[in-house]
């Protein structure tokens, strides 16, 4: 893993953290360029990388399932994939006997695909694809190791990376992917501007007696939105749905600190009665929310990737989906260098990997801050309004075509990999 700085530096690229942008990238490349360049995955707990992922699910927009599918790695995860055929929204106080819906998408509409035939986006189990992306790296090659990097420091045609376990490795290139705190970021003097949100997001596996039919719900309440998210049949009652249920941080303690049937209770006030008796099946869990943003997405010889660069409200279930942008962006970018016998690690293209990924994630961030500002309150004013705007949306298909496109990633400007296609 040594290497010397003397003369040019090796063709090779190292990922920090072995999350699933981490992995895509790594993936990505190595299939690209095959044994042309190294590439290696340092992360002290990839042993346990599945296993830290188990219980979560996520939403996986049209345009990543097709960057899972030309990475090979889809056909893998398909049984741990729910396809969301439908999506109603409502807004209403806990106590409301009723949750009219304002808001749907899908359905038998024209809006119901981002492409033809094509779902605007899948529930993936998180421990499915981990070990798929884990699998298919090893197989192409990419060096995985569970070592943590200490510190790195650029030195004119490389940078060179200090392991935990004493040994030093070079490379063109650092994609520093190890997490909002990531320690690369700050290392590098890379600042980061955001934001704690009064609230924390609660995960967990619901069982249920009735099919979910591919539907998910959002419902809007004065706390902050309540989510049911299907999930492929299992579990003692045959069908299952992931909720993410935010709520004041002040009040979670009370909510799911005491025992299961009390936890249970809570979750069925507002998952409803309409799949029939619930079951707990897996958590809850309860995370912070934040909201946050590098003021750069690279250093020298260092780029940032996923929640290292950005970090933004689950409001709206795309995360995952902006970490797997960025993988699909900065590979796109490394590849052309490459290809043209460039440096993948020169400034001019990380610039512009920074330049395709800065304004999307900035306009993200915003609509999700902007949606749990106005949601996550119960003035009747702007009740009100909010539920006239849903209802005006609902009887737009162009407006409502349009939003899903955006979040399937169907645009022509679109990274290759999000389009289907190949680097």
């Amino acid at each position: 893993m040594g290497g010397s700085m003397d003369g040019r530096a090796p063709r090779k690229v190292i990922v920090a953290g072995g999350g699933i942008p981490g992995l895509s990238l790594a993936l990505a490349l190595r299939q690209a360029h095959g044994e042309s360049l190294d590439v290696a995955v340092f992360d002290p707990g990839l042993d346990r990388a599945a296993l830290r992922h188990r219980g979560r699910a996520f939403a996986v927009a049209a345009g990543g399932r097709r960057m899972l599918t030309r990475l090979g790695v889809w056909d893998d995860i398909a049984h741990a994939a729910e396809p969301i055929l439908d999506m109603a929204i409502s807004d209403s106080r806990l106590t409301d006997p009723v949750r009219p819906i304002f808001l749907t998408f899908g359905g038998h509409g024209a809006d119901d695909v981002a492409e033809a035939g094509e779902p605007f986006a899948h529930m993936v189990e998180a421990e499915f694809l981990v070990e798929s992306l884990l699998s298919a790296s090893r197989a192409c090659g990419v060096v995985l190791e569970p070592v943590g990097i200490r510190h790195a420091q650029a030195r004119g045609s490389g940078i060179a990376v200090a392991l935990s376990d004493g040994r030093e490795a070079v490379a063109s290139l650092l994609v520093a992917a190890d997490g909002s705190r990531s320690r690369l970021r700050e290392a590098a003097g890379i600042g980061w501007v955001g934001r704690s949100y009064p609230q924390m997001g609660i995960v967990a596996t619901i069982g249920h007696e009735r099919p979910h039919g591919g539907r998910a719900f959002e419902h809007f309440l004065p706390s902050g939105p309540f989510a049911i998210l299907p999930l492929v049949d299992g579990g003692a009652l045959g069908h299952r749905s992931s909720i993410v249920w935010t709520e004041r941080t002040s009040d979670v303690e009370a909510l799911i600190g005491g025992s299961r049937e009390e936890t249970l209770a809570e979750i069925e006030r507002r998952f409803g009665l309409n799949l029939g008796r619930l079951v707990l099946e897996d958590g809850p869990s309860a995370h912070p929310l934040s909201l946050g943003m590098a003021r750069s997405f690279r250093g020298e010889r260092l780029a940032l990737l996923g929640d290292a660069a950005h970090v933004i409200h689950p409001i709206a279930g795309q995360g995952l989906n902006l970490g797997l942008a960025d993988a699909a962006s900065l590979a796109e970018e490394i590849t052309e260098a490459l290809r043209l016998g460039l440096d993948p690690g020169a400034k001019d293209v990380l610039q512009r990997y920074e330049r395709s990924r800065r304004f999307d994630t900035f306009a993200m961030a915003a609509a999700t801050d902007g949606l749990n500002r106005l949601f996550s309150n119960d003035v009747l004013p702007v009740r009100l309004v909010r539920d006239l705007g849903l209802g005006l949306v609902d009887r737009l298909p162009g407006l409502k075509s349009l939003f899903i496109g955006e979040a399937s990633a169907s645009r022509a400007a679109s990274p290759r990999l999000l389009r289907g296609e190949a680097l």
